[in-house]
């Protein structure tokens, strides 16, 4: 079943609900520019676990409408806010993969976690700005071109296994994502883009009293794996796990070692 839900914007957001209506309720939320359809192992394990499985694309994602300037990560806090609100979920998981991830912390900051029974984050570091503090950042991303650095798009990093070398996991990778879109981003992708790239959401983990399960892929080509183990150090209740043989699509390259650690740790929270 697909939902329209609408933002106080009036802008178009879609959901895709499947399992058990009754079920503990599991929202998903894609990376930057991916559709919902990348969560596809995922929804099928946690469907046949009970659950309830949202898959939403929020502005710019999948069946969603495309962004038009000036769209904040606190943008699309609002929008999983009506999601969660226009639905009425109560008690969900938020699993969110990248930017997704970083999506659930800025609706942490705006809306609180009364609806929130816990949260995963899928490869994406709390602070993609590298410091003598915080090593755990996207390659190459200093100070020193902190305003530049994503202005044009996405930097390539030469680090990880090239793609065409990933064998099956290129497989499910190209098998989830669908048809590749355009490679070039609008004004106002580079818009959110840069607002997620200079925002620092540990302070939010660290007030965040839910459980939170940090997983990295072992090889990431945005950022070192320590990140997780680092980001559940600030968690009060914050876990970590790497996944070996896996890149920054962590749950659609290793799609069995990721939904089996993901279910082993619903099952305690």
């Amino acid at each position: 079943m697909t939902s329209v839900i609408t933002a106080d914007d009036g802008y178009r957001i879609h959901v895709a609900e499947h399992g058990d209506p009754t079920g503990r309720p599991v929202v998903l939320l894609a990376g930057f520019k991916a559709p919902a359809t990348t969560w596809r192992h995922q929804v099928r394990s946690l469907v046949d676990a009970g659950c309830r499985v949202l898959a939403v694309d929020v502005r710019g994602h999948g069946e969603a409408e495309p962004i038009g300037r000036g769209v904040t990560m606190a943008r699309r806090a609002d929008d999983v806010a009506a999601v969660l609100e226009q639905l009425d979920v109560q008690g969900a998981t938020l699993v969110g993969g990248s930017m997704g991830g970083n999506t659930i912390w800025a609706y942490v900051e705006r809306h609180g976690t009364d609806r929130i029974r816990a949260i995963a984050i899928v490869d994406q570091t709390p602070r993609m700005l590298n410091d003598a503090e915080w090593p755990h950042g996207y390659y190459g991303y200093e100070t020193a071109n902190r305003d530049t650095f994503f202005a044009e798009g996405i930097p390539p990093t030469g680090v990880g296994t090239p793609i065409w070398r990933r064998g099956m996991r290129l497989v499910r990778l190209v098998r989830a994502m669908g048809t590749p879109g355009r490679s070039e981003l609008t004004p106002g992708e580079l818009d959110v883009l840069g607002d997620h790239a200079r925002a620092d959401w540990r302070p939010t983990i660290a007030r965040t009293e839910v459980p939170v399960l940090f997983v990295a892929g072992a090889e990431s080509e945005l950022w070192p794996a320590t990140h997780a183990a680092a980001a559940a150090a600030l968690a009060p209740r914050g876990e970590s796990a790497v996944i070996l043989q896996a890149g920054h699509a962590t749950n659609m390259e290793q799609p069995a070692a990721f939904d089996r650690g993901l279910l082993e740790w619903l099952a305690r929270t």
